[in-house]
């Protein structure tokens, strides 16, 4: 095992625990750049440690805080689920065909990353739109919450399964929007329980295209484990206020070095 991978999982790990942001927006990146990964070595990788990582949390909100909506989940399920599957057999019939998919999932990985840089920024701005959109409209509002929930699954299908991130950060920021009475513990457990079947089943996909590397993803995992126990009891002495807008600025210049 490299010592460098389990010490990028204790780096991840920390700044997961501190900030709450998905591993995917920083694990990928830093496969990709400080290690030379191939992205879509460091998009399947990444999808199951999240899927195996996320698990335990899931299991704390459940268990404990008893603090998952499930009918959320079955209903960003039922939109993420199916398009990442679709996502998969594209992916796996244009790489069978001999074509470059790397551009296309290095492009993604840009988007998708940009996206998590804006919801970090606008996250308290959106929750407060939502508030007063369902109170000045609450029937309109409430009528479009299920169908905009599946449409919420449908866009983290195919963002996750092609890039790796967007099942936390994104997630989050769309339930707050379209649930803002929502108690923040339980828009966090209902994003967790639904992330893993989706990184589950996007993870699995790339494993079957071969983009995954075990030796790497089992020398995160050793890493992460302490680093989130770490971040998680350090969070509460660095400023929010300050740490969100530096890690929004480093996630959008390396989400415009993607596209770019």
């Amino acid at each position: 095992m490299e010592y460098g991978y389990i010490f990028a999982g204790l780096l991840v790990g920390f700044l997961v625990g501190v900030t709450g942001v998905g591993g995917g927006s920083l694990m990928t990146p830093l496969l990709v750049f400080l290690f030379d990964f191939r992205p879509a070595v460091a998009v399947g990788t990444d999808l199951l440690f999240a899927a195996i990582t996320k698990t335990g949390g899931v299991w704390v909100h459940h268990g404990i805080h008893k603090s998952v909506e499930w009918r959320i989940v079955g209903l960003l399920a039922a939109g993420s689920l199916p398009t990442a599957a679709a996502t998969l057999y594209l992916l796996e019939h244009f790489a069978r065909q001999g074509k470059e998919i790397t551009h296309l999932i290095t492009f993604a990985l840009g988007i998708a990353l940009i996206l998590t840089a804006l919801s970090l920024i606008f996250r308290t701005r959106l929750q407060k739109i939502g508030r007063e959109t369902q109170a000045h409209e609450p029937s309109r509002f409430a009528h479009l919450q299920t169908p905009a929930t599946v449409l919420t699954g449908i866009v983290l299908g195919a963002l996750v399964t092609l890039s790796s991130v967007g099942a936390g950060a994104l997630g989050t920021v769309a339930l707050v929007f379209l649930y803002p009475r929502l108690p923040t513990v339980k828009i966090v457990g209902t994003d967790l329980a639904h992330a893993i079947p989706l990184t589950a089943l996007a993870g699995l996909g790339h494993w079957h295209m071969g983009n995954v590397n075990f030796a790497l993803l089992g020398s995160l995992l050793i890493g992460s484990l302490p680093g989130i126990w770490v971040g998680s009891h350090v969070s509460a002495k660095i400023p929010e206020k300050v740490l969100r807008p530096i890690l929004a600025t480093v996630l959008m210049l390396i989400g415009f070095k993607f596209v770019l």
